[in-house]
């Protein structure tokens, strides 16, 4: 039975991004143990056409062992990486990767960040499906805070989240899911 492969930030052990993956299956009902991950750490290793996990991705291809893809990267921010910044910028280097590593007819791409400016990252993410007025009291605290780096701002995103709605930690009902369900749901078809 072939299995389905999912790429993205951080390691293939427990990271914010394939937990809540794993989170969002489990209320799917897909079966998680069917799922090879591939923490690909930074973004940047995801453009690295010799990175080992494509290697290693490539043998489980060509033996069958897996038969869809889905690539989940953070948009980030243009003004901060030209390159790979952005949506746009995001979703046009993943698609060239992709064909050039031969992965067309295998894979899709999940960009995470906040939809309706299409930048940020996964915590951007989670914060556009709370309520306004909880984003609101986090934004006050963040900039009273005057955390500055993307690591710290990160990291606090998630601890207060965490902290603060300690018993529905993401609402997989929001509308700003549906996409990343679909893409989830397609790659068990």
């Amino acid at each position: 039975m072939s299995e389905v492969a999912i790429l993205h930030e951080g390691n293939a052990r427990k990271t914010n991004d394939n937990a809540i993956l794993k989170l969002l299956m489990n209320e799917l009902g897909l079966d998680i143990g069917k799922v090879k991950f591939f923490g690909m750490r930074s973004k940047s290793c995801f453009f690295e056409l010799e990175n080992k996990n494509y290697k290693e991705l490539k043998i489980y291809i060509d033996s069958e062992k897996v038969n869809r893809i889905l690539f989940v990267v953070d948009a980030d921010y243009e003004p901060n990486d030209k390159k790979y910044g952005g949506y746009k910028n995001t979703e046009n280097a993943l698609k060239k990767l992709i064909e050039e590593l031969g992965f067309t007819e295998y894979s899709d791409i999940y960009i995470v960040c906040e939809p309706e400016t299409k930048e940020g990252y996964l915590e951007s993410f989670i914060l556009s499906t709370i309520p306004d007025t909880h984003k609101n009291c986090i934004q006050d605290f963040l900039d009273c805070s005057e955390f500055k780096s993307k690591d710290n701002h990160k990291s606090i995103l998630n601890q207060i989240y965490k902290i603060a709605y300690p018993k529905k930690p993401y609402d997989f009902s929001h509308k700003n899911f549906d996409e990343l369900k679909r893409k989830l749901r397609n790659l068990f078809e």
